[in-house]
């Protein structure tokens, strides 16, 4: 999910435009002793220096870092964060890592800037692998001729095998790559079926819709909206996009990441 910041060449090297003198960065010429109160950064001086529009600077703040802003960037679909040093001569835009817990605070903020309002999504069109009051709802953007869609059902089935208070919500998302997945789609909302779903991952043909429905293109619109252009992509209740085939496993240890007390006790 987490993509480098991608900026023009000549931004590898920032020329300060603001730049502070050397000693204001010396012990003790800051009222915090970490150099933050005597050292100012605004979303247009963020613009100017990254090259981009002042309205693509999301939000500012100094970061973890002592030394370091983090600027959250708009970049298409999702907010990117980068940091600025306090002289304003540099730019970070990999991953930095905690050495303590080894923890990726990039990748934590990414996903925590770009989480979706799960309470958006509709679910009254979902086919449910599971129990469908389960107090864990994820849910699963699918295409019906999705060869990964198809190793991933049979994950769903695993993951609530060993933890029934799990349960998938499945959306038609059908790719227009795929031939076939749009009318297989509307034809698996209108029987609500999910014996249809999986004839049409098998590969199986299926009957045409029994119904005329928009609810394809309004899943089309969503996902579009929210981010996701792949399928099978996970939507945890946290609001965390997850795209891709994952061994149930890992959709177990993704879940529990975020929520440690949802945990199994065996």
């Amino acid at each position: 999910m987490f993509k480098r910041f991608r900026l023009a060449p000549a931004l590898l090297l920032l020329v300060p435009l603001l730049a502070m003198p050397v000693d204001a960065f010396q012990q003790g010429g800051c009222g915090d002793g970490q150099c933050r109160t005597c050292h100012q950064l605004s979303k247009k001086d963020a613009a100017t220096l990254l090259s981009v529009e002042e309205k693509r600077i999301i939000n500012l703040k100094t970061a973890e870092v002592p030394g370091l802003w983090q600027v959250d960037v708009r970049q298409r679909k999702n907010v990117i964060p980068v940091f600025i040093d306090f002289s304003k001569q540099y730019l970070i835009s990999g991953s930095i890592i905690k050495i303590a817990d080894k923890k990726d605070i990039t990748r934590e903020q990414f996903v925590n800037l770009n989480l979706v309002n799960v309470s958006q999504i509709p679910l009254h069109d979902a086919l449910v692998v599971g129990n469908p009051i389960a107090k864990t709802k994820i849910i699963v953007f699918d295409d019906p001729q999705c060869p990964y869609c198809a190793k991933l059902q049979e994950e769903m089935k695993r993951v609530v095998d060993h933890r029934p208070d799990i349960a998938f919500f499945i959306k038609m998302f059908p790719l227009k790559s795929h031939s076939e997945a749009y009318t297989r789609a509307k034809a698996i909302v209108c029987a609500n079926s999910m014996t249809m779903l999986e004839k049409s991952l098998a590969g199986k043909p299926l009957d045409a819709p029994a119904c005329e429905t928009d609810q394809i293109e309004k899943n089309m619109n969503l996902a579009n909206r929210i981010g996701i252009r792949s399928t099978p992509t996970l939507v945890f209740p946290d609001g965390r996009v997850i795209p891709g085939y994952k061994p149930w496993e890992t959709i177990i240890r993704l879940l529990e990441i975020t929520y440690p007390e949802r945990k199994k006790d065996t």
